[in-house]
């Protein structure tokens, strides 16, 4: 069995309440004392039992972090941007990965609210949810990341994608690319719907009709695999495709293999852009255009809106922030 608070106290030769002040209050504790009894703890190993002081307390040191997808390179900057900002006060990250399914999301949003972490940040499946709503009103802070819905009643962290589709939809006509495929997640994800609804606002300031212009490719998951094999098909059926403008940079990524496996040139015969700039995105075989995301900065300021409001409930006041995206030109355009 662990040591127990009682087994350092019979130990040092005080009472439990002493040992609980050495732990919690150490200014109240006389030097002497003090040291004889972290000498005890010392001597038996003890480790104290964070979470049943904070339940008894009523508050936490943890913050939960739900994200879409762990194997996203975006949402392993975004989740550090967090971590950076918790370690600096005192916090822990609890990650947990819903892989874009609601029902998984209901769950760790239930277990996170049993653990009675401080607070929580998502990017939920879908902006409108039962259980985070209900999350909210039971008074657990919460902070939407990389989603933007000026109706939800938190704070939020988001980058301007409809802009972010203007600019990757403004470079390939910069380049001469007038018939483009839009390979895309599900359309229900607010993030993959708003690039596409930048890009059809460029295509149709242009003159051009974006339903003839734009080719919507739409997959069952923002996922590398999925975009090979939808390229691949893509491919034996048309040639009228020039330009492609991917979701994400696993898209696009999945996108140039296929094009690289099939005997296409990037960007001769096809040019790609893609969404995010992962580190991976530079260091492709033909290094990738894309649309930058200020990651971690998304990260960090989401994790300082929801300590915020955490430590001030009362005069806290919701924020929707909203960054702007950047082109990045590489070989692959």
């Amino acid at each position: 069995m662990a040591p127990s608070i009682k087994d350092v106290a019979v130990r040092a030769g005080v009472s439990i309440g002493t040992v609980s002040n050495v732990l919690n209050r150490p200014d109240k504790v006389a030097e002497a004392t003090r040291d004889q009894v972290l000498a005890a703890i010392a001597e038996l190993g003890f480790v104290r039992n964070s979470s049943a002081a904070q339940l008894r307390a009523g508050t936490s040191r943890s913050l939960g972090l739900i994200v879409l997808d762990m194997a996203n390179p975006f949402f392993h900057d975004v989740a550090k941007g967090v971590e950076d900002v918790a370690t600096e006060l005192g916090y822990a990250v609890v990650l947990c990965n819903s892989d874009e399914q609601a029902t998984r999301e209901d769950r760790y949003l239930q277990v996170l609210e049993e653990q009675r972490v401080r607070g929580v940040l998502i990017t939920p499946v879908e902006v409108s949810s039962e259980r985070l709503d209900a999350l909210r009103r039971r008074g657990t802070p919460t902070v939407l990341v990389d989603r933007h819905d000026p109706r939800a009643n938190c704070c939020s962290v988001a980058v301007d994608d409809v802009a972010g589709g203007e600019l990757a939809g403004g470079h390939l006509l910069a380049k001469g690319h007038e018939r483009i495929a839009f390979f895309t997640g599900p359309l229900a994800i607010q993030q993959c719907a708003d690039r596409l609804e930048g890009l059809r606002n460029v295509v149709a300031d242009s003159g051009r009709d974006p339903d003839m212009a734009i080719d919507v490719i739409e997959l069952p998951a923002l996922k590398a695999r999925i975009s090979y094999e939808a390229a691949r098909d893509l491919f034996e059926r048309t040639t009228d495709i020039t330009a492609a403008f991917c979701a994400n940079d696993l898209l696009a990524l999945g996108l140039l293999r296929a094009a690289v496996s099939t005997g296409r040139r990037v960007p001769q015969d096809i040019a790609i852009l893609g969404y995010d700039d992962i580190e991976f995105a530079a260091d492709a075989a033909v290094p990738l255009s894309s649309i930058r995301q200020p990651t971690l900065q998304i990260g960090r300021n989401a994790a300082q809106l929801l300590l915020e409001e955490c430590d001030n409930p009362d005069t806290h006041a919701h924020q929707q922030v909203m960054f702007k995206p950047e082109l990045v030109v590489r070989d692959s355009t």
